[in-house]
């Protein structure tokens, strides 16, 4: 098991106390403050009665966006699966005429 490290996030200027491993650190950190971001910049161009209504607001914004080399890096090994067993099927089916 990874060993976990505590690190302090801000998010909408609330702290909170997070463990996590060290190698996502880095990620974590960009993360929040992408999140900060984005609540200022929701601030500025949307009305709002609270900071729950920008976290909401960029909640559903972060939801809804295209998950960068996520799903494509599942995508591209199934696929490459998928044509080594082709190309196996083809080879076979040809030394067999």
């Amino acid at each position: 098991m990874p060993e976990l490290i505590p690190i302090n996030i801000v998010v909408a200027d609330r702290s909170y106390r997070l463990k996590i491993e060290a190698t996502d650190e880095e990620t974590v950190r960009k993360t929040a403050l992408l999140i900060n971001d984005k609540i200022n910049e929701f601030k500025t161009q949307f009305a709002g009665k609270d900071v729950q209504d920008y976290i909401a607001m960029v909640l559903l914004w972060f939801a809804t966006q295209p998950k960068e080399n996520s799903n494509s890096v599942l995508l591209t090994q199934n696929a490459a699966q998928q044509i080594t067993d082709l190309t196996q099927l083809i080879d076979k089916a040809l030394t067999e005429i």
